[in-house]
């Protein structure tokens, strides 16, 4: 339940800002920019994120592809454990769902999809946000398959 005391947008802003953070948490604060994808479409919540590190588009999954190598031995090594990609997905898709609940708290339109660029080193979010059905109303589109198409169009323009 959603106690009334501040704007809209502070709670708005907030939930994104904490989706953030757990997406920088996961990787030790070690990324150049985060890309998250959030979607709410009839009783469905989706999120996914992946990262820009050292140069390189990874996902989440897939972060240790980016670190440099030293004398043949990686720098660094983040925990790409399935406890841990769990536990980020489960935080963000409960923030996802306290977004939805402020959206019906102020009487405003929960949005289909949400694009948030963080840049870490200017610590700008710059969001997109959508508020038609996306793939619900396709037999064969699905929230991972907006995801990944997301990944390619980001990593090949910026490539």
């Amino acid at each position: 339940m959603i106690l009334l005391t501040k704007s809209f947008e502070d709670y708005f802003s907030e939930l994104q800002a904490d989706m953030v953070s757990v997406c920088l948490e996961c990787v030790d604060h070690k990324a150049e920019d985060i890309y998250l994808y959030c979607s709410y479409e009839p009783e469905t919540y989706y999120f996914n994120v992946f990262y820009r590190i050292n140069k390189t588009f990874v996902l989440k999954h897939k972060v240790n592809d980016a670190v440099r190598l030293v004398n043949g031995t990686q720098e660094y090594n983040y925990d790409v454990s399935r406890d841990r990609q769990l536990g980020l997905l489960n935080i963000c898709i409960e923030d996802l769902k306290k977004i939805h609940e402020v959206c019906n708290a102020f009487n405003r339109e929960m949005p289909t999809e949400m694009k948030l660029h963080y840049n870490v080193e200017k610590n700008s979010l710059v969001a997109n946000y959508k508020y038609e059905l996306v793939y619900s109303n396709d037999d064969e589109l699905l929230p991972d398959d907006l995801f990944e198409q997301w990944f390619e169009e980001i990593s090949k323009s910026q490539a």
